[in-house]
């Protein structure tokens, strides 16, 4: 029995070693465009707070599921822009060429570190089915240029750029973690998209328009459009959030994983009740869909795809917590309609959110 423990030990560090320089080097290149754009921003955020989000995303959050979007995590932090800053002059940069980001309103910027996991309904067979969504990951570094104007209406525009392929590490997040709680590993992950370097850049505009009630308990809507272009996706998007409860005026929304009914990291605390917000949501976000390489695969060599579905949609449904201006709990259940097709059902995706200032 030893023997066998052993000779099993040592055939698994020889696969991990196969990919550990590889892996170790996509990881040092993260650490080091996140670490960078901290350092340029240092001086300028001496006096602020770190404002962390931790957001998980997965089907089997809330109910027995594990297929198509299995998986999502991005962890992001958020800070108020210093008017003498590096941010401040990215704003007035883009700003001075384009028609967005007008002086005058209230900035934020959010770094973030995010992966998202790709996996077919059946993940027991090899190879895998090739009409069911191909095993893919997604690992990704980015940055958001958050702009109010008037406390009525939020810009965003945001940069993603990572990799697709084994290098996201999706293979071994996945079943490591299924070996650890004990549950069947996915076995068609040497069938995954393939290696290729992406970005997306998005840029979205969201109103907050109040239909009754004040900062006690009200009801507003926020209706939202932009669009997303890059390698990994590119699409339009237009959708609306009705909100129900106080502390409306903090934010546009609970953040979510692109491409989703897009919240964001914005956040100003003077939004709140007496330091306090809870307030219940639902919408629907509609999307146009010219590429996604996780249907499509990959750009210029071939891979495992599917025919997608160009015209993909959301529900949502769920709550924000807010019980201080340094602590938030943000929990929602999305129906996603078919993304490909041949697909069968509905997928649902759980998510759930927690927010700390330190």
């Amino acid at each position: 029995m030893r023997t066998k423990l052993a000779r099993d030990f040592k055939q698994k560090v020889r696969t991990m070693q196969k990919s550990d320089n590889r892996l170790l080097r996509v990881a040092l290149a993260a650490a080091i465009m996140i670490g960078g754009l901290v350092a340029v921003e240092n001086d300028a955020r001496a006096e602020d707070r770190e404002r962390v989000t931790i957001l998980e995303e997965n089907d089997g959050l809330f109910f027995n599921s594990d297929k198509h979007y299995t998986q999502g995590l991005r962890i992001s932090d958020l800070h108020r822009v210093a008017p003498d800053g590096f941010w401040n002059g990215a704003f007035d940069l883009i700003g001075s060429i384009t028609p967005i980001f007008a002086p005058g309103g209230t900035r934020q910027d959010a770094l973030f570190l995010g992966q998202s996991i790709f996996t077919p309904k059946n993940t027991q067979i090899r190879p895998p089915d090739p009409r069911d969504r191909p095993y893919a990951g997604w690992l990704y570094a980015g940055a958001s240029l958050l702009q109010e104007t008037n406390r009525q209406m939020l810009e965003n525009l945001e940069l993603d750029v990572g990799t697709v392929g084994p290098a996201a590490l999706a293979k071994q997040v996945q079943n490591d973690f299924h070996q650890f709680i004990g549950t069947d590993t996915a076995k068609g992950w040497s069938s995954q998209v393939q290696g290729e370097i992406g970005a997306a850049l998005s840029y979205e505009r969201l109103w907050r328009l109040p239909l009754a009630g004040d900062s006690q308990f009200g009801i507003d809507v926020i209706p939202q459009a932009g669009g997303t272009v890059g390698n990994i996706f590119t699409y339009g998007e237009i959708g609306t959030l009705l909100r129900i409860g106080t502390g409306l005026g903090a934010d546009y929304g609970p953040a979510r994983i692109r491409p989703a009914l897009s919240g964001t990291d914005y956040f100003d605390d003077r939004g709140l009740d007496e330091g306090r917000g809870l307030y219940f949501f639902a919408g629907a976000q509609g999307r146009a869909v010219a590429r996604n390489i996780f249907l499509d695969g990959n750009s210029f060599r071939a891979s495992p795809h599917v025919p997608k579905k160009v015209l993909v949609g959301d529900l949502q449904a769920g709550f924000s917590a807010l019980w201080s201006k340094s602590l938030r709990l943000d929990v929602s259940v999305v129906l996603r309609s078919k993304e490909f097709r041949g697909q069968r059902g509905t997928d649902d995706i759980c998510t759930a959110a927690l927010t700390f200032t330190w």
